[in-house]
């Protein structure tokens, strides 16, 4: 069973930054596509950026490419998204998920999922 810890949100700033993690409990990171999503109030849930660990990856919503990267520590089977200079559109609810592995993480079928953190940005 997988299960997905997320920590670090909280608020911030327009133009601030922010990491957030995901805890990834049970399986090894490199046998999932792990991937960030948001969803803001009266919006739908969208992607942000995934890794399946491949040369192509991460992937990047465009709204966020050149601000958000995606990293792992394998050692502490965790990955972030470190989130710079910071809007207040990017205020939303991220949360972390994983699939079985996917080539590509933006088409996965996300079966697992944490809880979320909440991301503020104050403009």
């Amino acid at each position: 069973q997988v299960q997905l810890e997320e920590s670090g949100g909280g608020s911030v700033q327009a133009g601030g930054s922010l990491r957030v993690s995901c805890r990834v409990l049970g399986v090894p990171l490199g046998y999932y596509t792990i991937s960030w999503f948001r969803q803001a109030p009266g919006k739908e849930r969208e992607f942000v950026t995934g890794s399946s660990w491949t040369a192509e990856d991460p992937r990047y919503v465009d709204t966020v490419k050149g601000r958000f990267t995606f990293s792992r520590d394998s050692a502490e089977n965790t990955v972030f998204l470190q989130m710079n200079n910071l809007k207040s559109e990017d205020t939303a609810l991220y949360t972390c998920a994983a699939a079985h592995w996917t080539l590509d993480p933006r088409s996965a079928d996300y079966k697992f999922w944490g809880l979320g953190t909440q991301v503020t940005v104050s403009s």
